[in-house]
């Protein structure tokens, strides 16, 4: 039993790209599509797809290095833990790093990056920071 899924599905990504795997495999939600699609669309994954499977189906998530093996995704740290929920308003989403990294904040409108949801002005929790 996972308690948060997210803090699971990130660990599992920083785990895959400090071994430089080229794709990673997390059970397959809603919630981590949703994160999947933000990474995606921000330019930090190549892909995701969904995969078949014979207890659970799950997420295939295509990892993104530079052309020199570099990393793209550098530092991933979950924000809104289970015992301390963080929620801010438009206004009060920052840039992180100066625009070089986003934070995922899940609005009543589904999930985006710091940048879209001051876009479309909602707050909400913020899930995860990304750089």
């Amino acid at each position: 039993m996972i308690n948060d899924p997210i803090a699971d599905m990130l660990t599992r990504i920083r785990n895959a790209i400090r071994i430089e795997r080229p794709f990673v495999d997390v059970p397959l939600s809603g919630l981590r599509k949703s994160v999947a699609d933000v990474l995606k669309r921000e330019g930090y994954i190549w892909d995701y797809s969904e995969v078949e499977g014979k207890p659970f189906n799950s997420l295939r998530i295509e990892l993104k290095y530079g052309p020199n093996g570099e990393k793209i995704i550098q530092s991933v740290r979950k924000v809104s833990k289970p015992g301390r929920r963080v929620y801010v308003k438009c206004t009060e989403l920052k840039p992180i790093l100066n625009g070089l990294g986003i934070s995922i904040v899940s609005t009543s409108k589904g999930v985006y990056s710091d940048r879209e949801a001051r876009q479309h002005k909602l707050g909400g929790e913020v899930l995860a920071e990304v750089s």
